[in-house]
């Protein structure tokens, strides 16, 4: 792989371990800032807001910037973001810190994914979108679990200075290894974005990624909570389950690219979110008792990133065949779809807290994870159709 891929890969890194630390540290902050539980898992839902209008908007407004200077641009952005969550006196400017955060997140894993696909061949796109997201899984693997210790015994402000250290390791790195020569297609005009804002097929798709990532953050928003407060786990064991959590995640994100160059992106999948929505439905029953909960868990990170790669890969597929002029635009808008997903769960999660208990934030993701499937088979259908009209025209 181009090691311009693993420049990415760094920054990703850094971002995800500020995107999901923020899981271990919601009881922390609760209790810290004096406000409920559902209130700081909106700490999740509004930095997924400010990476879905980060996305497709940022990412058509730097369009016709160079892609390295650009890249730069972000991580000091991100920078900026987690040193005001760290000195941040209160609950409104850590908001607030979080949303500037994820503006440089929606960009970076827009233009990331279409530079990815475009240092490889076709038939290795999604493992270079992997690659590149592994970064993500890898912070879940230990950024996560050791921002969560951090915060726990030296307070959640000290995770967020570690954060924006990661970020100033990112920002040398993608300085010295990202080539400054990146191919860039000409942006795209305000009726071609907007085509790929009403384009049906790409809709579809963004629904089920919406659907299909949000299904897992109705409960992943509430894990921590969960292991505390059903399973009996105390602080120390919260971590290291978020470890072997995280290392699930990476097995299941990598084998996913693998799986999508594999058999397609619709096979793939319709396999990962069989699975997940299975292993949801299981969690609501094992949260109740340690063993199985864990062993559940552990199950859980293989399905619950698995299907990242296929998504995004798939997507690109539909706008190079739907609106080959805004393929960067339509690669922002499923980051923002992924992010609407992380949100819409997290606050799904947060009124069933509400009016329910901690477990049924399970089954509930279940559920929405089935539709993500119904329409993922939906979509696999009418490709089919496409396909079968092509040849018979041709």
């Amino acid at each position: 792989m181009p090691i311009a891929l693993f420049a990415l890969t760094l920054s990703a890194f850094a971002i995800g371990t500020t995107e999901f630390v923020i899981v271990g540290l919601v009881p922390t902050i609760a209790g810290d800032l004096g406000v409920t539980l559902p209130s700081a898992g909106l700490l999740v839902s509004l930095y997924a807001t400010g990476v879905a209008v980060g996305a497709p908007v940022l990412t058509a407004l730097t369009g016709r910037l160079n892609r390295k200077w650009v890249l730069l641009g972000l991580m000091t952005l991100f920078i900026a973001g987690n040193l005001l969550a760290w000195q941040a006196p209160g609950y409104a400017s850590l908001i607030t810190a979080r949303v500037l955060t994820g503006l440089a997140h929606g960009v970076f894993f827009s233009i990331g994914s279409t530079i990815a696909t475009s240092l490889v061949s076709k038939d290795k796109e999604a493992s270079a979108i992997a690659l590149m997201f592994t970064g993500l899984t890898v912070a879940l693997v230990t950024g996560v679990p050791l921002g969560t210790w951090i915060g726990q015994h030296l307070g959640w402000r000290a995770t967020f200075l570690a954060v924006a250290g990661l970020g100033v390791i990112a920002l040398v790195g993608s300085a010295l290894l990202v080539p400054s020569n990146l191919k860039q297609s000409a942006p795209a005009s305000l009726s071609q974005q907007l085509k790929v804002l009403t384009h049906p097929r790409l809709l579809l798709v963004y629904v089920i990624t919406i659907l299909g990532y949000g299904g897992t953050f109705t409960a992943f928003t509430f894990l921590a909570p969960i292991l505390q407060q059903v399973t009996g786990f105390g602080d120390n064991a919260v971590s290291l389950i978020m470890l072997v959590y995280g290392a699930s995640v990476a097995v299941g994100n990598l084998y996913g690219g693998r799986l999508a160059d594999r058999l397609g992106a619709i096979r793939a999948l319709t396999l990962i979110f069989t699975g997940l929505a299975a292993v949801l439905l299981v969690l609501t029953v094992a949260a109740g008792h340690p063993v199985a909960a864990v062993l559940t868990v552990l199950v859980w990170g293989a399905f619950a990133f698995g299907n990242v790669p296929g998504l995004q890969v798939y997507v690109v597929q539909q706008a190079e065949r739907f609106v080959p002029q805004a393929v960067d635009v339509a690669s922002g808008l499923n980051i923002a779809a992924f992010n609407i997903g992380i949100a819409l769960g997290s606050v799904t999660g947060g009124h069933v807290v509400d009016a329910m208990t901690l477990p049924d934030t399970a089954w509930i993701g279940a559920l929405i994870v089935l539709v993500a499937l119904v329409l993922t088979w939906l979509s696999g259908t009418l490709d089919q159709r496409t396909r079968c009209r092509a040849a018979t025209t041709g």
